[in-house]
């Protein structure tokens, strides 16, 4: 029997929450970035929108990631319990940090990069 592959917007919820937008915001972002891409071409803003959505993407990803590990893993949810002390924070913005820093990594190569087509 094969079998199905959907995402999370399919399974019953009593409400909307924050799980919701972050889907959302995540599907928004990654339409750009396929319009930029396959529509557009990566011509002009949309070189940066495809380097820029990529990244948020990606990030995003990572975010829920790093909730989760502290919603499951027992030694970091003895952590942050309530996901609003003070490690989970620092866990987020390092993750930020890295991110920001391979989002200009990323913006500076592709521009290079392509540059140099």
């Amino acid at each position: 029997m094969p079998h199905a592959h959907v995402t999370g917007f399919f399974f019953h919820s009593e409400h909307f929450g924050p799980p919701h937008v972050i889907g959302v915001i995540s599907l928004l972002v990654l339409a750009l970035v396929i319009l930029a891409r396959y529509v557009y071409r990566l011509a002009g803003a949309w070189r940066r929108i495809y380097v820029g959505g990529a990244v948020l993407a990606l990030y995003l990803n990572v975010f829920v990631g790093v909730v989760q590990a502290f919603q499951k893993l027992p030694f970091l949810s003895r952590l942050a319990p309530t996901q609003s002390e003070p490690p989970f924070l620092v866990a987020q913005l390092i993750v930020l940090a890295i991110f920001v820093v391979l989002g200009i990594c990323a913006a500076m190569r592709f521009r290079l990069t392509t540059a140099r087509l």
